[in-house]
């Protein structure tokens, strides 16, 4: 039909947009501050005798070769230890290890406090997260919550390791990419009202600059500046911000919405989103290029490079040569790792056990220790799931996807995409070694996905005519909020039975096989 003589639409429903409230600032702070409270709780016990422990022994001395090879704040140090042969993930993550040994020494303070720092902040975008996905304070508290008593968000922000740094970065590039998906959704409904939509041709309007989304692209340059698991959430987060951007332009009636959704939305998507995290990934690197002494630095003048499997690379400039010589070094140790050619680790853990928390890993052990009336004691710390929240994993899955098919609820969609992302990629590398904390990035998703639920759950039920319960409350109870409450009471006191092996407390040989319920814990 021509455009002249198209009948009018009705107006599609514009987004709803909650303000923020006093409400919200009391609870950020409150979860904040158990967030940090929890984190530091005994940050600095677990040790080996003073040094590091469990992975702790690759980074940490990396970081602290950082310290002490530093050039100036700006370019910062370089790893110079590849004696180990596990100098293989990129630096940032070392980078900010090397900030806090900077402010407090080669000490367990100044290993662990930035992750810990990083492993409060994971709690609060958590809550942030849920918060605008919902547009529900209640929901975000209820994700908090979740986030604050999960095991492996906790140990994970207790020693000196990576996967919490990226962590925060991939949660923070979510909350920026719901905030572009709103903001965006905004503008095409002004614009739509405004008539400018039919006004801008078959190929519809461009929506301007968007800072959201350029946020977006700077985190998911960070998180690949960790560690190159990034790669699989700038993949999985560009094409749902392109299929948003496709979505909006058939909703409002844009006569050719892909072909404007090609030209007008996916160029400067692909700029913010791939080339943006591709240049701060190369910056993450300065320190490297700026040394002379850097590991593989000089590889195509010393004739590595001409003897090995990439002899094309002797065609480059020497530091690209270099550079890329160390990553095809790093990319085929990592390919090296699988099952099927020998390796074996006593905590290996696959993707299908993460999805109930099967195979925790151990990060400390101090056994056989005395203790009472001559029994034995032991000091513990696993990477370990709050059983109540990772055995929700798979029903809020499918509850999600059911809701977002069935009932349109397009509040799950940002964190089971997220979700996914940490995901799916490894399912197609099953047969290479993985380990539990490979997952960390899962359960901030899962937590607001339940939490998500619990709200739809908080308006359900009959009112409760429990005299006690009225009087406690001092208002009407539904069941559903009452279950609710129950539930993440639960939270916490899985949190709290668990707590020994959190932190590595002292406990009776008989507690300890008290905690471990599944054979595989073990």
């Amino acid at each position: 039909m021509p455009r002249a003589t198209r009948p009018k639409r009705p107006a599609p429903g514009a987004p709803v947009t909650v303000p923020w409230t006093r409400r919200d600032s009391v609870a950020t702070a409150v979860i904040a501050a158990l967030a940090l409270f929890t984190r530091f709780l005994g940050l600095t016990q677990p040790t080996s005798s003073g040094t590091p422990v469990f992975d702790e022994k690759h980074y940490v001395p990396q970081g602290w070769d950082m310290v002490r090879s530093s050039f100036n704040p700006v370019l910062g140090g370089i790893e110079s230890n590849p004696g180990y042969g596990l100098v293989v993930h990129p630096p940032l993550g070392k980078q900010l290890l090397a900030a806090g040994e900077t402010l407090f020494g080669y000490t367990p303070l100044g290993w662990r406090i930035m992750t810990a720092l990083f492993g409060a902040a994971v709690v609060v975008f958590v809550f942030l997260l849920a918060r605008r996905v919902s547009q529900s304070t209640s929901i975000g508290i209820f994700a908090g919550i979740i986030a604050l008593f999960d095991g492996v968000l906790l140990v994970a922000a207790k020693f000196g390791m990576l996967d919490i740094f990226q962590v925060l970065f991939i949660v923070m590039a979510a909350w920026t990419l719901a905030g572009d998906m709103r903001q965006i959704h905004h503008r095409w409904h002004d614009a739509w009202l405004a008539g400018e939509v039919d006004k801008a041709g078959p190929l519809g309007p461009r929506m301007g600059f968007r800072w959201w989304r350029f946020a977006t692209g700077v985190l998911l340059g960070l998180a690949l500046s960790v560690k190159w698991s990034g790669l699989y959430y700038i993949a999985f987060f560009g094409l749902l911000g392109s299929f948003w951007d496709l979505w909006l332009r058939k909703r409002y009636g844009v006569e050719k919405p892909l072909a404007g959704a090609l030209l007008k939305d996916v160029p400067p998507a692909l700029a913010t989103i791939v080339l943006l995290p591709a240049l701060l990934y190369i910056w993450s690197w300065r320190a490297w290029f700026a040394s002379e002494t850097s590991v593989y630095r000089h590889s195509l003048a010393d004739g590595t490079i001409a003897g090995s499997d990439w002899p094309w690379l002797t065609n480059l400039p020497e530091p690209v040569a270099g550079w890329l010589y160390y990553h095809f070094s790093v990319l085929n140790f990592h390919g090296s790792l699988t099952s099927s050619s020998g390796h074996s680790h006593p905590w290996d853990s696959k993707p299908w056990a993460w999805l109930v928390g099967a195979r925790p890993i151990l990060y400390y052990s101090a056994t056989d220790i005395e203790c009472g009336n001559g029994g034995t004691c032991r000091e513990m710390i696993y990477l370990f799931g709050t059983p109540a929240i990772w055995w929700l994993t798979v029903p809020v899955l499918l509850w999600a996807l059911w809701a977002w098919i069935t009932r349109r609820d397009l509040r799950v969609m940002v964190p089971f995409i997220a979700w996914m992302a940490g995901f799916l990629p490894w399912l197609a590398a099953f047969d290479r070694q993985m380990y539990f904390f490979y997952a960390t990035a899962l359960v901030p998703f899962t937590a607001v996905l339940i939490a998500l639920a619990l709200g739809n759950i908080a308006q359900r039920g009959r009112p409760l005519t429990w005299p006690w319960l009225r009087k406690l409350a001092d208002a009407t109870v539904t069941s559903g909020q009452f279950a609710v409450v129950i539930y993440l009471a639960l939270v916490a006191a899985c949190f709290i039975y668990w707590g020994p092996i959190f932190y590595g407390l002292m406990v009776p040989e008989s507690y300890y096989q008290s905690l471990m319920w599944l054979p595989s814990w073990r």
